[in-house]
């Protein structure tokens, strides 16, 4: 196995890098959201914590449930 990278064909697709002659985008990048940050409401929230909740009596519930004393 070789850590030698030259052979993916990436070279043609970017030009060498030169600290002196920096070319900025023509345009501005869009704006992206790379996680669900969006608004959630007290209901939805309380309903996952309701959820949450469950699971978690289910899973050590059962746990203590089937180890004999």
């Amino acid at each position: 196995m070789s850590d030698d990278h030259d052979d993916h064909g990436h070279a043609e697709d970017r030009p060498d890098y030169d600290p002196e002659n920096v070319e900025l985008p023509e345009r501005e990048p869009p704006l992206r959201e790379t996680a669900p940050q969006s608004d959630f409401t007290f209901g939805q929230v309380g309903r996952g914590a309701a959820i949450a909740i469950v699971g978690l009596l289910v899973t050590f519930g059962l746990a203590l449930a089937l180890v004999p004393f």
